[in-house]
């Protein structure tokens, strides 16, 4: 099959648009076409790529598709569909409106098959690396329901929000980071630069050392002479220890740990709870059952432990219990949100309550993460201050001694 750059007039709107479309030949291209209620003017053959097996060939791994990308996207979609548009008209356009290569040719291909009579969920779900669970079972939800450009608003919303807070994480500990690395090369550089050459004086005199300045010395020549066994060793650690996560077993472990860690550990439970209670909140609004919503919750918490320990909660969801009763059975989750959810199914509002609870944690996690930098930053000076003193005063007491010793000689 040849790719062929076309324009053409819709029929509904009279409006022209621009795309790309794979066919054996010209006729077979203009064919498909007219089948898509699109009248070609102009049709030529893309030679900047050859031939391929079709859109995705080309364009599917070229490119990054970003979480703002698809919000934008699904934004997009839906003022599309409010507007008035059929479903296949505004994934005509949304090909036309969308730079990223990769995230156009899965436009493309989502087009092809919806006009070819499969369901946008069904399409959405071909394409696994840029629509997650969560995004097609929604929009699957919002197909049967009827609300489908709802649906997208509230999945804009979500990701809209994911990527706000990830910025604002990034960029927080942007400063606090750069610090730490400034800080560890400044090290470095006096251990294995500075130090070597003022302690060849010393060792020159060959008198009796400091036991601080014959350690340091000790540890400097080590960093310098075996810097490449330090690296090595660093090196297999780290590869040793994905190995470990990557099983089933290890990540279950460390996902656990990471909960027990000072600081990050109540942090992490409450990026885990806001994640779990906006999308779970978001999924009811949409129309989905308690259960198929807690299926496809359990697979974007990006905890394995939690996830593990939500199998006894769809549990007990399935044998008619509420869901507040098994998320506290599990005594992992804050109290504010186990009472929260209960307050949701007295009422009746639990979708609306979810949502409340995930902009409460939202918030808490912001003030958490400015708390942790301002403490971060003083703690880094510290050390700092502490290592330095070491090496000044390593460096001071034979000096000092040395000096003490001319004096009284």
């Amino acid at each position: 099959m040849a790719l062929y750059q076309y324009k053409a007039i819709i029929k509904s709107t009279g409006k022209t648009t621009r795309g790309v479309i794979d066919a054996d030949g010209i006729v077979q291209a203009r064919r498909k076409l007219r089948e898509q209620d699109l009248y070609p003017t102009d049709i030529s053959e893309d030679t900047s790529g050859g031939k391929t097996g079709g859109m995705s060939g080309r364009f599917t791994n070229r490119g990054r598709v970003s979480t703002r990308d698809i919000a934008l996207m699904t934004r997009q979609l839906a003022v599309l569909l409010r507007a008035g548009m059929s479903l296949l008209e505004a994934l005509n356009a949304l090909i036309d409106q969308t730079s990223r290569m990769r995230l156009r040719a899965a436009i493309y291909e989502i087009r092809d098959k919806v006009n070819s009579g499969q369901r946008l969920g069904d399409s959405l779900a071909d394409h696994p690396r840029i629509f997650s669970d969560l995004y097609v079972n929604m929009v699957r939800a919002g197909e049967i329901s009827g609300t489908l450009e709802q649906v997208l608003l509230r999945l804009a919303d979500i990701l809209e929000r994911q990527h706000k807070l990830r910025s604002q994480i990034i960029s927080t500990l942007a400063y606090p980071g750069f610090m730490g690395f400034f800080s560890v090369g400044i090290v470095v550089f006096l251990v294995m630069v500075i130090v070597p050459r003022i302690t060849r004086m010393f060792e020159r005199q060959e008198a009796e050392l400091p036991a601080l300045t014959e350690g340091l010395i000790a540890f400097s020549g080590f960093a310098s002479n075996y810097w490449w066994l330090i690296l090595l060793v660093l090196g297999l650690f780290f590869v040793l220890f994905r190995l470990w996560v990557a099983r089933p077993e290890g990540r279950r472990k460390w996902d656990r740990l990471k909960l027990k860690f000072p600081l990050y550990g109540p942090l992490h439970l409450k990026l885990v709870c806001a994640r779990f209670t906006r999308t779970m909140g978001t999924m009811l609004q949409s129309g989905l059952m308690m259960l198929p919503a807690l299926e496809v919750v359990n697979a974007i918490l990006g905890n394995a432990y939690i996830q593990e320990c939500m199998d006894d909660v769809k549990v007990g969801v399935r044998r008619g219990r509420d869901l507040a009763a098994p998320l506290k059975e599990t005594a992992l989750f804050p109290p504010m949100m186990i009472h929260m959810i209960e307050l949701g199914q007295r009422s009746g509002e639990i979708e609306d309550m979810l949502v409340q609870v995930a902009d409460t944690f939202d918030e808490d996690v912001r003030l958490t993460i400015d708390a942790l930098v301002a403490l971060i930053e003083p703690i880094i000076i510290i050390i700092m201050g502490l290592v330095v003193a070491v090496l000044v005063l390593a460096i001071l007491l034979p000096i000092f001694q040395m000096s003490t010793t001319i004096g009284s000689g």
